[in-house]
């Protein structure tokens, strides 16, 4: 039996992993994460007090501790900086990798540590497996819809170690049915969706209360004008909807095809394999973590290049100051700066890092 600090989000799959860790016999506590509160009044929903409510009622129908934990000043430190920064600067960062890694199993984990808990254990759907070196891997979720591993790719062998994942062994069907049964308060509750913690605030508004517009020009591959942008950092590789741009091809969009920071000139092509800058086949991978194991040399493995993206076959090849050359066996679509590389070795997750050069 171990002593199991659960964070409670207030949703039906933290609910379900407190549920089944008190039912494999463990000693469990939940806690709610306070990390974001919307005084700066950005349009959209930020529940994070009924949030709160819910997963207290959860504790409460499970008989369990509940307690807050007000990790605020760290959240705007290491997330919200990070975020904005990353914006500003032109690339398009990914919050929820780094929620986990510095926040979940960061400071959150460091505080369970501290406080006499011998593991985390979250809603995540992927699984955990001890190996007999006295390590552990972090594998994919047992249902391929829901998997989650892509948003731990960040995280190193401590966190790993101290982590647990009871739903990732279930199909999310299932996960609900288990709520239905034990008669959860939040059996029936929506899946929430938004920014990491923060709630259901549309990126654009949220970055807009942060970030001033700069607005520029919107140029074709050709440098021809064909319209204004709002501010670079509202828009993202690939990007088909919300530029204003239409097109003059039917059933051919233009897509965000690049982002010049020094011209401030968005570039839009179209939606084709040859369009310049939307395929790319070489990049190179900075900030990287290992899970557990490091490739050795040129190695072949396999990148999932975006969350809902399928993994490919590339060869990753190491370089100087921990930085890995990526060369995918396929051109991907929108390979962009900032966001997160996950590698894995079949079902195993080996690590991830940072896009920050497209090569070819």
């Amino acid at each position: 039996m171990a002593k199991i600090l659960v964070g409670l989000s207030g949703g039906v799959d933290s609910s379900v992993a407190a549920a089944l860790m008190l039912e494999q016999g463990h000693e469990v506590t939940g806690a709610y994460m306070k990390n974001w509160m919307n005084t700066d009044n950005i349009p959209g929903e930020c529940p994070w007090e009924q949030d709160v409510e819910d997963a207290h009622a959860v504790a409460k129908h499970l008989g369990i501790e509940f307690r807050v934990v007000d990790l605020i000043d760290q959240y705007s430190e290491r997330i919200v900086d990070y975020l904005l920064e990353g914006y500003r600067s032109g690339i398009t960062p990914n919050p929820d990798v780094y929620c986990n890694r510095e926040m979940k199993f960061g400071v959150f984990l460091d505080y369970a540590l501290e406080q006499g808990f011998d593991a985390v254990a979250t809603g995540h759907y992927a699984r955990r497996r001890e190996r007999s070196n006295g390590t552990a891997d972090i594998l994919r979720g047992a249902d391929p819809n829901k998997d989650q591993s892509y948003f731990l790719s960040l995280m190193e062998q401590k966190q790993a170690w101290h982590a647990r994942f009871p739903c990732g062994e279930m199909l999310k069907p299932q996960v609900r049915e288990v709520a239905q049964r034990l008669n959860l308060p939040v059996a029936n509750k929506k899946d929430s969706q938004g920014i990491c913690f923060i709630g259901n605030i549309k990126m654009s508004d949220f970055l807009r209360n942060y970030v001033p517009d700069s607005p520029g020009d919107i140029v074709d591959t050709e440098g021809n004008k064909l319209g204004r942008h709002k501010g670079l950092h509202l828009y993202t590789l690939g990007q088909r909807k919300g530029h204003g741009v239409a097109s003059p091809r039917d059933g051919m969009p233009y897509v965000v095809v690049g982002k010049d920071a020094e011209t401030n000139q968005l570039v839009v092509g179209w939606d084709t394999s040859d369009t310049p800058g939307l395929y790319a086949s070489s990049c190179i991978v900075g900030s990287v973590s290992w899970v557990n194991r490091v490739p050795e040399g040129v190695s072949k493995i396999e990148a999932q290049p975006r969350y809902r993206a399928k993994s490919e076959p590339v060869t990753v090849t190491p370089l100087e100051n921990g930085k890995w050359q990526v060369d995918f066996a396929k051109p991907q679509r929108a390979i962009t700066a900032g966001q997160i590389c996950a590698f894995y070795d079949a079902g195993t997750l080996l690590g991830g890092g940072v896009f920050e050069k497209i090569i070819s």
